[in-house]
């Protein structure tokens, strides 16, 4: 029965486009509904296949950005030289449909019962999945102690702006928001990259026993990975999700 349950997670389906929602100039929201879907935890993602008139076909990864027990959603960046994510942002519309399989995954999850105190840090699209886990926090009530630190190139380049205010309008839930290339007038809040000095500043002290969560691109996931075990996170407290290239907001 299990055998079956997880082959049947990991079979191409149909999935119909129920909505799309743009968060940014780059970047769109779609929610998918999938026959069958057998439930995913916050942190999973689950591959999109998109086949081409000829039969080529491009198979790209996304992190689940809903929690679990809503309707599945992923969030997509759009990267101009890429093979899917134009399609995906710029031509997708409600009504389409698409090849989906999954969920994907079983390390860089999180569960109330995991506990914490919870930090999360995202660089660009990196707060997919951790935004799931907020979503699933607040859900079910946990009261786990919460800090999101979330670097971006620029203020309109911050994925589900309004929702991560709200968020941090709730109990536990703190957001820092560190901008990169670019400040709007009269800003006031942190500039820059997530470096030793802002964790050093942020970060929940070690002794607390956080439990870490960094997604980002390569670089800054190990970065940002690397310098919370030097202030004394244990490796196995600091789960690391990684994509694309090398680079960084």
């Amino acid at each position: 029965m299990a055998r079956a349950a997880v082959q049947r997670r990991l079979t191409w389906q149909l999935a119909t486009v129920d909505a799309v929602t743009d968060e940014t100039p780059r970047v769109r929201t779609l929610t998918v509904g999938v026959p069958g879907w057998p439930g995913h935890q916050a942190g999973q993602h689950l591959d999109i296949r998109l086949t081409a008139e000829d039969g080529y076909q491009a198979e790209r990864e996304y992190s689940v950005a809903s929690a679990p027990g809503e309707p599945v959603a992923i969030t997509v960046e759009r990267l101009d030289d890429g093979e899917v994510s134009p399609y995906l942002t710029q031509e997708l519309q409600a009504g389409d449909e698409i090849e989906v399989r999954g969920p994907v995954g079983g390390y860089f999850v999180w569960r109330p019962e995991d506990g914490g105190p919870l930090l999360l840090i995202a660089g660009g699209s990196g707060i997919v999945p951790l935004r799931a886990m907020l979503r699933h926090r607040q859900q079910t009530g946990s009261t786990v102690p919460t800090r999101l630190i979330y670097s971006a190139r620029t203020r309109q380049d911050v994925i589900y702006s309004a929702e991560l205010m709200e968020l941090q309008q709730g109990d536990g839930v703190d957001v820092v928001l560190t901008l990169t290339r670019e400040q709007p007038p009269g800003w006031d809040g942190h500039t820059g990259r997530v470096d030793a000095e802002l964790l050093r500043e942020l970060a929940w002290p070690a002794g607390q026993d956080p439990l870490a969560y960094v997604c980002g691109p390569t670089a800054f996931a190990e970065a940002v990975s690397a310098t919370l075990v030097g202030l004394g996170y244990p490796p196995q407290r600091v789960r690391i999700e990684r994509f694309g290239g090398t680079g960084g907001p």
